[in-house]
């Protein structure tokens, strides 16, 4: 398999994903330039970072979403390659209109840089393959924008769907407005397209896959899609 990480002018995780990749899971990977452009057929797997993308200008990841390179990641999406959006990445995607919804500033208006618990919600995607359903885990979140919004039918599509796949929650597992650090509805953590083949969340796992971080609750997100590419599986809704 071949990973592509996205570099945006502003981008600041782009270094840890291109290490995950490279020294934890020893895959091939090479950054992107937001300048460049690639066709679907040369990587398995995009991922956009985290960042203030463009310091955020207009919004967070409106001018990230109207560069040259989004235009090759749309068209991988189309073609069924896997696309990973992280913390600023998220807000790309669903600038780019990759995802649904947007992301608001966050409810108390302050950047959060903390850890947080959420709940995994679905395992039946590329992505969450390793993880157990329900099973809670630990990443660190970094936003100030980072309060997922949609409309309602939005909202009842993606539950009906089964398309949320992350959700904050306290240590127990407990969705609430005291476990939902950015007042995002119905504790929206992280989401997935009606193909599967793109997620986007605002935590970070990258920042938790390794023990010389202590904590690894993150790796699984990359081990698994690696496993789904890996193996060989044909991809469409069912997943």
């Amino acid at each position: 398999m071949r990973c592509a990480v996205i570099q945006f002018a502003g981008s600041s995780g782009d270094s840890d994903c291109f290490h995950v990749f490279k020294n934890i899971l020893n895959k091939p990977v090479e950054y992107v330039f937001y300048k460049e452009s690639f066709a679907p057929e040369d990587f398995d797997l995009i991922i956009l970072p985290g960042g203030a993308s463009h310091g955020d200008y207009l919004r967070p990841g409106a001018l990230a979403a109207r560069s040259r390179v989004m235009k090759s990641v749309i068209d991988a999406a189309k073609a069924k390659k896997f696309v990973l959006g992280i913390g600023n990445g998220f807000q790309i995607l669903l600038e780019a209109g990759l995802l649904p919804g947007a992301v608001l500033i966050n409810k108390d208006l302050k950047f959060h840089c903390e850890d947080v618990f959420l709940r995994v919600e679905n395992t039946d995607t590329p992505f969450t393959a390793l993880y157990k359903k329900g099973e809670i885990i630990r990443l660190t979140l970094a936003c100030k924008y980072g309060n997922y919004f949609a409309y309602s039918e939005t909202i009842k599509d993606l539950k009906a769907d089964n398309k949320i796949v992350f959700s904050y929650c306290d240590e127990n597992g407990n969705t609430n407005l005291e476990s939902n650090p950015t007042g995002s509805l119905e504790n929206i953590a992280g989401i997935v397209n009606s193909d599967s083949n793109v997620l986007g969340l605002m935590p970070h796992p990258e920042r938790c896959a390794e023990e010389l971080l202590g904590n690894t609750d993150g790796i699984k997100i990359f081990q698994s899609i690696v496993g789904f590419i890996e193996g060989g599986k044909t991809h469409g809704k069912s997943c």
